[in-house]
C-alpha cells in the first residue's frame, strides 16, 4: 500500500523536530567535519516481517534531501538476521541526524507487521481476516496501522468518524440493544456501516430482530459461544470476535468461521524489531 509523502511527512516531521531539539544534533556538529560523506547500511539483527521502509527513506530526506537513500527489502517482505534492508549514502552529518527517528519508525512498524504476520499464519486455511483496533499510539496510527497492512493483516475503521460501532457503554447509556439500533436506524446516513457489540448470545438475538447492523462484535466469548454465535448469524451479518485474542487462540476461533478477529495487541503490545544502522 502506497501512501504519499504529503500524508506521511507532518508526522515524521514532528518526530525529527523533537529529536534535534532547539540547537540540533550538537554531538555531530562538534565532531564531523563539513563535507564528510559516508555510506551507511540499515541491516536486520533479527528475523521477521519489515515495515518503515518508505517513512525511514522520508525521514532521511527531511533531513537532506542529497542524501541517495535505496530500499533493499521493500514494505512487506520477509528479512533474515544481518540482512542489509536499506543504504544511505552522502553527508555523514545527515545520516547521523536522521538515524534515530528513522530507525525508531522502521523498528516499530516492522515489530508491528512481524506480529501481524504470525497471527495471519494462525488463521490460513479459513477466510477470516484478522484486524488491528484504535489502540495506536497518539500521534501514530497512519505508521501503525499501515504496518498492520504490512504484515497481511487488515484495517479496522481509521477514526471516530469511520463507521458506527456501538460499543457496551453506548448500550447502557441509550437503554438497551433494540432503543439503540431503533436510534442508529432513524438517524445514521444510509452510507455509514454499523457495527453493535454483544457480550452473550440473548444480545445477538436481540440484534438479528431488530436489525440495522451490518457487523456484529463478539465479545469476550469463549469459543464454543463463538461457533453457536456464527451458526445464529448464519451469514446475514458479518461476525467479528474480539477480546482476549492470544496468538496460540487465533486457530480455533478462526475455525469457528467468524469474518474478523479484532487484535488490540498488534499496535498496543508489540516488540520492536531489531534494526541497527552502521557506517560502512
Amino acid at each position: 500500500m502506497h501512501v504519499p509523502d504529503l500524508v506521511l511527512e507532518p508526522m515524521v516531521r514532528n518526530a525529527l523536530l523533537e529529536d534535534m531539539g532547539a540547537y540540533g544534533d550538537a554531538t555531530t556538529r562538534a565532531v564531523i567535519p563539513s563535507g564528510t560523506t559516508w555510506r551507511a547500511e540499515m541491516r536486520a539483527r533479527e528475523a521477521g516481517r519489515i515495515s518503515g521502509m518508505a517513512i525511514a527513506a522520508l525521514a532521511f530526506r527531511l533531513v537532506d534531501p542529497q542524501l541517495a537513500v535505496s530500499v533493499i527489502i521493500e514494505d512487506g517482505q520477509a528479512c533474515e538476521p544481518g540482512q542489509s534492508v536499506m543504504t544511505i549514502e552522502g553527508e555523514a552529518a545527515s545520516i547521523l541526524m536522521g538515524e534515530r527517528v528513522a530507525l525508531n519508525f522502521a523498528g516499530r512498524m516492522s515489530g508491528i507487521a512481524t506480529m501481524t504476520a504470525a497471527f495471519v499464519a494462525e488463521a490460513t486455511g479459513t477466510a477470516t481476516r484478522i484486524t488491528c483496533t484504535r489502540k495506536t499510539t497518539p500521534g501514530l496510527r497512519i505508521a501503525e496501522k499501515l504496518a498492520v497492512l504490512h504484515g497481511g493483516g487488515f484495517n479496522h475503521r481509521y477514526s471516530l468518524s469511520d463507521a458506527v460501532l456501538i460499543k457496551d457503554n453506548h448500550i447502557a447509556a441509550a437503554g438497551g440493544v433494540r432503543p439503540v439500533l431503533q436510534a442508529v436506524k432513524a438517524s445514521a446516513s444510509h452510507m455509514m456501516a454499523v457495527e453493535i457489540e454483544v457480550d452473550t448470545l440473548d444480545q445477538l438475538g436481540e440484534v438479528l430482530e431488530e436489525g440495522g447492523a451490518h457487523n456484529v462484535l463478539l465479545d469476550n466469548m469463549d469459543t464454543p459461544t463463538l461457533a453457536e454465535a456464527v451458526r445464529l448469524v448464519d451469514g446475514r451479518i458479518k461476525t467479528e470476535a474480539s477480546g482476549n485474542m492470544r496468538l496460540e487462540r487465533i486457530a480455533e476461533v478462526a475455525a469457528t468461521g467468524v469474518d474478523y478477529i479484532s487484535v488490540g495487541a498488534l499496535t498496543h503490545s508489540v516488540r520492536t524489531l531489531d534494526l541497527g544502522l552502521d557506517f560502512s
